[in-house]
């Protein structure tokens, strides 16, 4: 491990989110980070401030755990999922339902807005992969991908394509534009995948305590990142706002930091006492939030960046 004292990582805790709800599945900063919605085994959907601690509203609506939440680039909606088989859609601002979307016939695991806000796509046990248009008056799914042949655990959205990962062990990007699907097989369940914010990269975790950098256009690997454990749950991984460090938790209650290019092992934060399922990185800040099925949400950011407790504060 590299010294603390050379690197300036977010691992001083700031918040902790009190939670009522059992397992928390799903923590995530909205596209600014100025707010952060979690999804838990109550079956709520928790809109906060992540920086005060502070409760914003309560969406109610699904009946069983909540397994994915996700704000709209122009936070006026909250995507939902759950092992109920459904997609919600709230209204931020009402702080109402507008729509549930049924046509999954399994638990749903993944939800993800595409950037203009207009499609929402989902990924289910039923291996099937579904893209909702949320301005169509039909409630049916616009495209349903079928090609996966086991649980589609995860999901992300870019400007021109797809990308969603499989307990079949592949990723498969669906490329709107091309109109083509291209494939990466990893051999092991794909639990976690995202773009790097320069658009250039790949980040996939799967089931065999490895999370592996792959370049987009030609699947070339280029770098892997091991020393966390992973090889039961789905567990999300997450680069760094500036795309300098690897993020992920571990199912011994570690949030685990590495170098992006080396992929050297920076530190190993015992954060929770459980699983540590969900990470979400800040858009713009040195700062994660991690959620745990121990029930605690936690706010991370570097030593010195943390602010004192206002005692006049409520």
């Amino acid at each position: 491990l590299v010294p603390m004292s050379q690197i300036l990582l977010p691992t001083e805790l700031c918040v902790e989110l009190k939670h009522a709800g059992g397992s928390v599945l799903s923590a995530r900063f909205n596209a600014d980070g100025n707010y952060c919605l979690t999804g838990a085994h109550d079956r709520m959907v928790r809109l906060w401030n992540p920086h005060t601690g502070f409760l914003i509203h309560t969406f109610k609506g699904h009946t069983q755990e909540v397994t994915d939440a996700v704000s709209s680039n122009d936070n006026s909606r909250i995507g939902s999922c759950s092992a109920d088989r459904t997609v919600m859609v709230f209204d931020v601002a009402t702080a109402s339902a507008i729509n549930t979307l049924r046509g999954h016939t399994q638990r749903i695991n993944c939800v993800r807005f595409n950037p203009e806000c207009s499609v929402l796509v989902s990924g289910s046990n039923d291996t099937t992969l579904r893209a909702w248009d949320l301005r169509a008056r039909s409630r049916d799914p616009i495209q349903t991908f079928t090609e996966a042949r086991d649980s589609v655990h995860t999901v992300f959205v870019s400007e021109n394509a797809i990308y969603a990962g499989s307990v079949d062990g592949y990723v498969r990007c669906y490329d709107i534009r091309m109109g083509r699907m291209v494939t990466d097989f990893f051999g092991d369940p794909v639990t976690s995948v995202n773009l790097s914010h320069d658009d250039n990269c790949l980040l996939v975790s799967t089931l065999d305590n490895t999370i592996r950098l792959l370049d987009k256009d030609s699947g070339q690997l280029l770098a892997d990142y091991t020393g966390h454990k992973n090889t039961d749950f789905k567990i999300d991984s997450a680069l760094a706002y500036n795309d300098q460090y690897v993020i992920s938790g571990s199912e011994t209650g570690e949030i685990c930091f590495w170098e992006l290019v080396e992929g050297k092992l920076l530190f190993q934060n015992k954060a929770h006492t459980e699983t540590v399922c969900s990470i979400s990185a800040h858009p713009k800040l040195h700062c994660v939030l991690s959620a745990s099925v121990d029930g605690h949400v936690k706010v991370w950011k570097r030593p010195g960046d943390v602010q004192p407790a206002d005692d006049d504060d409520e």
